[in-house]
Formats: C-alpha cells, structure tokens, sequence
C-alpha cells in the first residue's frame, strides 16, 4: 500500500529506481510521485542512503529545506519527479537507538484489568514519570518487511516450553525520530523539543505476548518485543504538524519541574489499524496521557545522550472506545474478533497482514496523511530444540 501525499505534507522518505538511480537517495512524496531532492538541489546530504546527515544539520536546515522545497513545485519540477509505483523504498533513517514508551491511560488501565485481575489496574509509578523500555535499533525494518513469527520460552499450563510464539499480537503507535544529537551529561527540556525532533514516523510495535509474560518479570520486556519493529518508509516533518497540536490531557498528580510542558503537544490524529484489508480499530492520539517533549525530556533526565536517528516511539494508542493492540481488542486472545470474512482472531496466524495508517486534522480545517505502515506475518523457521 503506498499513500498519496498532498502539498502540505512533503514527507521524507529514501528510494531507489531500478535501471535509473541505483544508489539510494533522499526524495520528498507529492502526490503520486517523489521528488528527487539531490537531482533538484544538489546537495550532498540529499545523494545519501539515509536521512541521518540532512536530519543532523538541526531546525533551521529543516525549516529552509521545506521552503526551497514549495518554492520548486510552485516553479515546476516535472523533470525531477520519479513516478512513486516506479521506486523502491528503503529504511528512511538509520536508527541509531530505540526506545519505546507506555503512555496511554486506558492502554494502561486495559492491560492492567487483563493481566492483573482484581488488583489495581494502574501501578503508582506510571503517574509520576513515562514508562518506557529499551529496544533493538537492528531489528526496525521499513514498512512491507516480512515479520517472521519469532521463538522464545513461555508457559503452557504449568510447564515452560520453547517454540513459536502462539500470541502473536502488534501496537499501533507512532515514533518520533531525533534529528539534532545531545551532549552526554546534558539532559533536554520539555522546551527544546522541537529543536531536536526531526519529525514522525508510523510504528507497528510487534509483541510475543507469551514470551514477554513469561520473561518481564523481573527486568520488563526483552525478546518478547525485540524481534520486530516497523516502520513507515515516509518521515513526516514536525513542522507539518503544528496546525495539529492539541492541548494534551491534564496530568494528576503534579509531575517534576522536568516534566512541565509549555503550549499544547497532543497530536489530533486518528490512527486507523487494520487486519487483512478490514479495520478493527480507530484510536485517537489525542488522549495519550504523557506527551512527546515529556518523553524525550525523560529519556535524557539522567544524562543520557541522543544521537541522530535516535527512534522513540509512542506506545500503543488507545483512547475509551478504541483500543490499539491485539490483546485488548480481544482481552488476551479469549474473546476472538471475527472478521468480515467469517475467519476469527485472537491473536495473528501466518500470513495475516496488519496494515496503519493515520489522519491529522489541522485547526485549519486541512486533514493530512501520516502515510502507512504494513507487514505480512511469515511462519516460524527452524529451530534447534
């Protein structure tokens, strides 16, 4: 599935054209086509195979790209379009690391209720900061990467045992990607979040619940949820999102100085996830509970460094009446989805295929598209038992 992009979006994205442009190089998505930034502009950070040295060059490189770029398309480029059903696209950045954060309240509340029956659904510390864990920068893959159904060790009754996971389930969320690296040491206000995120990228976070139940206590998830993450092969500029921000939800109790947030940095967007062609859920990301400049400001609360294609991702997005993952729609697989071909669902088989995409409505009254994020569930390989 590839999306068309209007004007007012101008995503980012690295392609290829087999026969004409074999080396990787950064275009930006108008409607059915990419325009090749190196052909236009000639500038080496456009003739790259990643976005990572254009992303590195900070705010105001990003805010003048975007300019000459709506400058040439006003001018005219049709000698630099290259037809998007013609390009191969590729990993937009390289990621340097991952991280990946629980943030929204009712998916929070909802895992609570289905993982820890009559206890409190919510534990104390997810109030006070955001809740996050540490992935696998090597295993992030571009959107249409095949996602192989991974091994690991979980319990059947009261035996362990090793094999293909049997609770398969994927997160809607979004990522956002550092472009302007820190200092170790050097920790970053919610207030300079701008100037160090690049932008947004479709996340479908792919979770072996089995394996991640067995393993997460006492040290959190670990093989359960590093075996795939994918993304959308568009990076779509922060900038375009500003007629999108909404205030975020108000935040009881009191969070630390660190976490204070000036102006509105919720996001008005409508993720729309779907199971073989059929959409089973439409979550809101205006009702995370901790916000983007949050997250960053806590992920370098401690000192610790980002780097250029630092890729964090939101957590599964689910509001009140949407849910954005597997294991709440179907309360861990025991109250199966039916598809509207008759086929039933508690958690994915081989060769389901799980499509995002998302909508942002802008105060301007101009709906825009974040793109989409695909992948195919291939069986389990082989294993040495």
């Amino acid at each position: 599935m590839r999306s068309r992009f209007g004007r007012q979006e101008l995503p980012y994205g690295v392609f290829t054209v087999p026969g004409r442009t074999d080396e990787p190089r950064v275009g930006v998505a108008v409607d059915d086509d990419i325009l090749d930034l190196y052909a236009i502009f000639r500038d080496p950070v456009f003739g790259q195979p990643s976005l990572n040295a254009f992303m590195a060059q900070g705010r105001e490189a990003w805010t003048s790209a975007r300019a000459r770029i709506r400058t040439a398309l006003e001018q005219g480029v049709s000698e630099y379009l290259v037809p998007i059903d013609q390009a191969v696209l590729h990993l937009p950045f390289e990621v340097a690391d991952f991280a990946d954060f629980n943030s929204s309240k009712q998916h929070a509340t909802n895992t609570g209720r289905i993982l820890r029956p009559g206890q409190e659904p919510i534990r104390q510390n997810w109030w006070h900061l955001p809740l996050g864990y540490h992935g696998r920068a090597g295993t992030v893959v571009v959107s249409g990467t095949p996602v192989v159904r991974p091994h690991g060790q979980y319990l059947e009754g009261d035996a362990v045992v090793f094999g293909p996971t049997t609770c398969l389930d994927v997160e809607a969320e979004l990522g956002f990607v550092v472009g302007r690296g820190s200092a170790l040491g050097e920790p970053i206000p919610t207030a300079d979040f701008a100037d160090h995120v690049f932008g947004v990228v479709l996340v479908l976070d792919w979770s072996a619940r089995d394996v991640q139940a067995f393993e997460t206590v006492p040290l959190g998830p670990f093989l359960g949820k590093s075996f795939a993450t994918t993304i959308s092969a568009w990076a779509y500029p922060l900038e375009a999102l500003e007629s999108a921000r909404v205030p975020a939800p108000a935040q009881t109790p009191h969070v630390p100085d660190y976490l204070q947030v000036e102006g509105s940095w919720g996001f008005d967007v409508r993720l729309e996830l779907s199971l073989n062609g059929s959409v089973i859920s439409r979550p809101r990301f205006d009702s995370m509970y901790w916000t983007p400049p949050q997250q960053l400001a806590h992920l370098t609360v401690n000192g610790a460094r980002v780097r250029t294609g630092d890729l964090y991702a939101s957590g599964t997005v689910s509001d009140a009446d949407e849910f954005g993952s597997l294991l709440e729609l179907t309360f861990d697989g025991t109250r199966p989805l039916t598809l509207p071909d008759g086929t039933m669902r508690g958690y994915l088989e081989d060769g389901d295929e799980v499509t995002l995409t998302a909508i942002a409505n802008g105060t301007d009254g101009i709906r825009l598209r974040l793109g989409d994020v695909s992948g195919v569930v291939l069986p389990a390989r082989d294993r040495a038992r």
